[in-house]
């Protein structure tokens, strides 16, 4: 298996393999288009949901800049064994592969190892989701076959007994971002789960922002718009970004005032990724249409 550019960033669309839904998950046009065959399938349907997300994957239509992706069974289960199986054998090429309930380095390099001889192009992502996992991160996240890292809310709420409130699940969130960013690697925020909640999700895709996750995902198509505002660089802080960057250019590298502010080497570093980001996608002020 050859090695493949690290898994994106941005927008991810988790969704059930059913007939219609990959379809309509690549009309949303998220970075990662993710079908499901572990929290949202039932143990009797798995067989036959596998067959459908390995046919769906293989026969997905023009796609554009999304990337397709599966979430299998953990591997240490019978399914997960059976999902990884039937990657292998079709020999899906340049796909997101998401590992849940992942704990140690190990897991990702047996699930590399059954997929090094047919799959290839496939970006192994590792679904943080136990405490037992927050307390092994250098070790997974060492890991030389991990492209890529997913936050799993719920489930580390479940086995905490915490409230997946936000300032419960703070220090989880920020010890994922600031690992994953010492590795190199992108961070995805766990979904928000309340669909009738725009503003709640607007607020949540900020916080996840400014913790340092490089994207977040979603559960549904209308959240993508959202959550894309909330990564994406307002114009205000384009402008900032680039006074900055102008300021500290004619300084020479010395300190220099802009704003009212003392610029340094880490706030110039930080003007020139706000710029990278912004590209040639920025947004106003108010995000996502919520007014």
């Amino acid at each position: 298996m050859t090695t493949p550019p690290t898994a994106p960033g941005g927008t991810w669309l988790i969704t059930p393999p059913s007939d219609g839904r990959l379809e309509a998950a690549l009309r949303a046009e998220p970075d990662v288009a993710l079908l499901d065959l572990e929290d949202s399938v039932p143990p009797s349907g798995k067989d036959t949901a596998r067959i459908a997300a390995v046919a769906h994957l293989g026969a997905a239509p023009v796609h554009g800049a999304t990337v397709l992706g599966l979430r299998v069974n953990a591997p240490g289960t019978v399914h997960g064994l059976k999902d990884l199986v039937a990657v292998a054998d079709a020999g899906l090429r340049e796909v997101v592969l998401l590992v849940p309930k992942v704990e140690s380095a190990r897991e990702l390099e047996l699930v590399a190892q059954v997929l090094k001889e047919t799959a290839t192009g496939v970006r192994i992502c590792a679904l943080i989701e136990t405490p037992r996992a927050l307390l092994r991160l250098g070790d997974i996240f060492a890991s030389p076959v991990l492209d890529g890292v997913v936050f799993g809310a719920a489930d580390y709420a479940a086995a905490t007994g915490c409230r997946r409130t936000s300032s419960s699940l703070w220090w989880a969130r920020s010890s994922i971002a600031a690992a994953a960013a010492a590795h190199g690697i992108p961070s995805i925020d766990s979904p928000y789960f309340d669909l009738a909640n725009p503003q709640g999700l607007q607020r949540d895709a900020q916080e996840a922002r400014d913790l340092g996750f490089t994207g977040k995902g979603a559960v549904h198509p209308d959240q993508i718009l959202t959550i894309r505002a909330a990564f994406c660089p307002t114009g205000e802080e384009v402008t900032q970004a680039q006074a900055v960057v102008s300021a500290a250019d004619r300084a020479g590298g010395r300190l220099v005032r802009s704003g009212g502010q003392m610029v340094g080497p880490p706030l110039v570093a930080a003007a020139r990724a706000v710029l990278d980001r912004a590209g040639d996608h920025t947004e106003p002020a108010i995000h996502g249409g919520i007014q």
